[in-house]
């Protein structure tokens, strides 16, 4: 080891207290980068697997493909396996009521398929002969087809035509320009009933139905999934081995990968780690550079003495770099272990939740990345090294007599130190004697500053990124007034309601009700719509009167009563045999900016309207039953209704909410409920589900009926705000500590170098209340001074961030974040003055005499 290295080593011995905090803030830096890259890690591994599981285990898909085509693909040495499916064709989907999915698409799975392609049953079983089949849910919900177990399915299997070109599930369907050749004729028995195949796009023309393959069919046309060895190389592996046949990528796993072309996805998962290491990283480069020019400010001296003796400015420059080097290597590894073992506490907390949000049969665990960690080491030592490598170029470039002499720390002129009469008679001596001082050492000064303004920066951007991120989560947040809902339509009434007095006994229930929804239409004039709906939807009123459909629901007695008095409306009016009906009618107004955000404005003109309304069959009012209704149009949220398919969505709700006991006047000859059913509240729903579905088994119910455990969305939601917030929270701890290491650091050895000043003071007779009264007025113009810089770059650098979190839709409201404001007001004097008051004790407890001997500041 050089004189230098040994000098340097001596030098950080002599300052353990501005050495040890140096140290901390490189655990902390270390600590933040380590846990920001292994939490990145370990949640893309998380959706990875999660992905795969939902989605299979492939990483791009054949279509249309021969079987020597196939047998090829098998014995590629980049492939780690293969999954194929035979297409046996396309059929027709009678009665289907979606023109843009008209067919079915029938595949034949071997054994091999079913295991290694995600299929979720609902119902039934699969199948296991090339005589039955397996039908998706969506060919009811979408489609409009409803078929049970144990139907019979004949189908005219076929290919579809767009000229010579045999068309797949990944070509649109392309009305007018194809046609279904017929080859042959199957009948199938449904046997089960599943959920839409995760490999069916949401575009594809045709149902995916199951079947199972038999070797004696000869077909020569399969769909081949692949999954490589090296997920990297698989632009490169389709354009050597795939030929000119169709393909298509695995993107919702490949994304997570960062393989995809999902740019989005891509720039958003980048962005948000960018931004956490960004803030983290300048954290880290002012504090470590602040506690290394405070730490050659100590030393200045030193170096104008082996300057003066034929050391050179490299050399010099070593010594710090040297420091560096030492310091990291003890906080680095430190942080490294902290980081790991801190993210990994998060992880065990959170994941739980994290089952919730995504996938629950996939665990959320810790995952430790080589390059990860060596890239958090790496930004972690370049920050410490470029922190030191600043101050030391300047300091070694120094004159050596002014080093030696410390003339350009201290300014003494009697200009640069003099203070107004005004200051003088304000603060006083101790004021003035703490501004003099400001004067005389502007760069010590303008350090202190510095950190506390970019504490206060920190400090509020973190928080401003945490409120940000937790207002994108609350955008998807779902509420609703009930956690269980059975909803049926051919079920008989008084069956329903035997089933809602068991279900109401149900395990964790402690609220019920019911209701029943019918479809109208209403016939408006187009005067009585409001001028910003004619402004937005004028071009549809081409009559003078139209009819609009619209929905009665009908709620539990009790809970209209409710939600009338909730609107604070007199209940005699709303109640007997002709009353008021109360009425929610509203449509989007959508922005003609790019960004397409829309808000609600009311539909008509006037809050009471009377209008004529007819029951609505195949669309079309049934007028010989229509009545005259009173309605009270009310700006309020209705009552969340029964989950329904919606086949044709509407750019507007137009609800009327009235009680179950006038669902017989409207329930005219030849009109139905479109819906009813039963809701329910439980403190356990899974539980109530599970006991609710065993009373459906035991009453022997055959009426077709969903039951709907909503809760499931609703802790989803709760789960990833939760999740959301520990990470904010974990966040703005770890750079509130390195904010306040900073400004320790900073002020204590600032205080320190002053040794000989405040010694000198208190030898010329100051008394201890006025020296402490003149350090708290200097810690008074710090915080202030921070603060009148720190306040507002912070709410600049929030408003930044909150553009870019947005992305520039206006989705999410921008609010200055007061709060942390607030906090950061308070903290930087309570910080400022404790720190002070450390640095002073330390002095106070010192010998005078020794003090001003030391001439080394």
């Amino acid at each position: 080891m050089n004189i230098f290295n040994k000098v340097t080593l001596q030098a950080m011995k002599k300052s353990r207290t501005r050495t040890i905090v140096t140290v901390i803030g490189v655990v902390l830096s270390a600590a933040m980068i380590t846990a920001v890259a292994t939490f990145g890690v370990s949640l893309l591994n998380y959706m990875i697997n999660g992905s795969i599981v939902k989605y299979g285990d492939w990483h791009v898909e054949f279509m249309n493909v021969p079987s020597a085509f196939v047998q090829e693909r098998s014995q590629d040495k980049e492939a780690a396996n293969t999954t194929t499916f035979e297409n046996i064709g396309y059929s027709t989907l009678n009665g289907g009521q979606n023109p843009n999915k008209p067919y079915v698409f029938v595949a034949g799975f071997t054994k091999e398929a079913f295991d290694k392609l995600p299929i979720t049953l609902i119902s039934g079983r699969l199948p296991k002969n090339n005589e039955e089949i397996l039908v998706p849910e969506h060919v009811k919900t979408n489609g409009g087809v409803k078929l049970t177990i144990g139907d019979k399915l004949p189908l005219a299997m076929g290919s579809r035509m767009e000229v010579n070109k045999e068309l797949n599930q990944h070509d649109p369907y392309l009305s007018g320009k194809e046609t279904l050749v017929p080859k042959a004729q199957r009948t199938y028995t449904v046997v089960g009933i599943c959920q839409r195949p995760t490999f069916e796009d949401v575009s594809a023309p045709g149902y995916t139905l199951i079947t199972k393959a038999d070797p004696k069919d000869k077909i020569n046309s399969f769909s081949l999934f692949v999954k490589l060895k090296n997920p990297r190389n698989i632009h490169s592996y389709v354009r050597s081995s795939g030929g000119k046949e169709a393909y298509s990528f695995n993107d919702n796993v490949l994304r997570f990968m960062g393989l995809s072309d999902d740019n989005l996805f891509n720039t958003l998962l980048y962005s948000v780690g960018g931004i956490v290491i960004a803030i983290v990283v300048i954290g880290s480069i002012f504090l470590i550079y602040n506690a290394f020019t405070i730490s050659l400010n100590e030393r200045t001296r030193q170096f104008g003495i082996l300057s003066s003796v034929g050391a050179t400015a490299r050399q010099l420059q070593n010594s710090v770099l040297f420091e560096g080097l030492c310091i990291g290597a003890i906080g680095i590894p430190i942080g490294v272990l902290l980081g790991i073992g801190s993210i990994g506490l998060v992880i065990s907390v959170v994941s739980k939740n994290f089952a919730n949000i995504a996938y629950s049969n996939v665990p959320l665990t810790l995952t430790l990345s080589i390059p990860a960690i060596v890239v958090a080491v790496l930004v972690s030592m370049i920050t410490i090294l470029i922190s030191a490598y600043i101050p030391a170029r300047k300091v070694a470039s120094a004159p050596v007599l002014e080093s030696i002499r410390q003339s350009n720390e201290v300014k003494v002129e009697a200009k640069a130190v003099e203070t107004s009469r005004l200051a003088q008679r304000i603060y006083g001596l101790e004021g003035t004697l703490a501004l003099k001082n400001f004067k005389r050492n502007k760069k010590r000064y303008r350090s202190i500053v510095l950190s506390l303004t970019l504490s206060i920066v920190l400090f509020v951007s973190a928080s401003a990124f945490g409120t940000d991120l937790k207002d994108v989560t609350k955008k998807s947040v779902m509420t609703n007034d009930y956690d269980i809902s059975f909803s049926t339509q051919d079920m008989a009434e008084n069956e329903m309601f035997k089933l809602y007095d068991k279900f109401k006994t149900a395990e964790g229930v402690y609220q019920s009700s019911y209701q029943a929804i019918m479809t109208y239409s209403c016939a408006v004039k187009k005067s009585d719509f409001s001028d910003l709906y004619k402004k937005y939807y004028g071009n549809d009123l081409t009559d003078e009167k139209v009819n609009l459909p619209m929905d009665i629901q009908f709620i539990k007695d009790s809970e209209y009563m409710s939600f009338v008095k909730s609107l604070g409306l007199p209940i005699k009016n709303y109640t007997g045999q002709n009353p008021k009906m109360i009425a929610v009618a509203k449509a989007k107004n959508v922005n003609n900016n790019k960004d397409g955000n829309s808000d609600l404005i009311n539909m008509f003109s006037k809050p009471s309207m009377n209008f004529s309304i007819a029951p609505e069959i195949n669309d079309k009012p049934k007028l010989e039953q229509s009545q005259n209704i009173d309605f009270t149009l009310v700006d309020t949220i209705p009552v969340d209704s029964l989950p329904r398919n919606l086949t044709k969505p509407k750019s507007f709700t137009f609800m009327v909410i009235a009680p179950y006991e006038l669902k017989d006047r409207f329930e005219t000859p030849g009109t139905h409920v479109e819906v009813k059913g039963l809701t329910f509240r439980s403190k356990t729903p899974s539980i109530s589900v599970a006991k609710m579905e065993k009373i459906i088994q035991g009453a022997g119910i055959t009426s077709d009926y969903t039951l709907y455990n909503v809760s499931k969305i609703l802790e989803q939601n709760r789960s990833t705000i939760f999740v959301v917030d520990v990470f904010t929270y974990v966040f703005v701890i770890m750079i509130s500590l390195i904010a306040v290491a900073n400004v320790f650091n900073t002020i204590s050895t600032n205080i320190k170098l002053r040794r000989r000043e405040l010694s000198m003071l208190r030898s010329v007779g100051m008394s201890e209340q006025d020296f402490q009264k003149m350090m708290n007025f200097e810690c008074a113009f710090y915080g202030i001074r921070a603060l009148l810089f720190g306040l507002p770059i912070s709410a600049l650098s929030s408003w930044l961030i909150y553009r870019w979190m947005d992305g520039g839709t206006d989705k999410v409201k921008f609010i200055l974040p007061w709060l942390s404001m607030a906090i950061s007001v308070f903290s930087v004097f309570f910080v400022v003055f404790i720190t002070m008051l450390y640095a002073i004790s330390k002095i106070k407890k010192e010998n005078i005499i020794d003090a001003l001997r030391d001439d080394m500041t």
